[in-house]
């Protein structure tokens, strides 16, 4: 099994959030225990603004067995036809953001979803499992 990681999840733990570091700490430990950990490369962009230097980011990717993914044509693919019925819908956001990105990269390269950010890609990709750890 291959969870993606979204970047609110790492940031609970990274900064820490009172809030949702123990949930997401322990949801990080349970996907690393059924599987690998991924995340793709607009999370590691959005990651790296929390480090003064690339290799500190690298290095708590590594540490924590975290590899990094680039998008592939058909999730980028995937991205454009989500935002496209997003739109269709009447949604407001006109151009295709990285959650659409960071979605449709765990819907086509992994296997689930690690994010608290459930209604938004519940909606999008209805066919991604999406775990959510401040539900648990």
């Amino acid at each position: 099994m291959i969870t993606a990681i979204d970047t609110n999840v790492l940031l609970d733990v990274l900064l820490p959030n009172e809030e949702f570091y123990e949930a997401s700490a322990e949801a990080l430990q349970e996907a690393a225990s059924a599987g690998s950990l991924a995340i793709c490369d607009l999370v590691y962009a959005e990651l790296c603004v929390c480090f003064e230097v690339q290799r500190d980011c690298d290095s708590f990717l590594e540490s924590n067995g975290i590899r990094v993914q680039p998008l592939t044509r058909a999730a980028q693919f995937e991205a454009s036809r989500a935002w496209r019925a997003y739109r269709r819908q009447g949604g407001r956001r006109t151009r295709i953001l990285p959650d659409f990105l960071i979605g449709a990269h765990a819907h086509v390269q992994a296997t689930r979803l690690l994010s608290r950010d459930r209604g938004f890609y519940g909606r999008l990709f209805p066919s991604l499992q999406v775990y959510d750890p401040s539900r648990r």
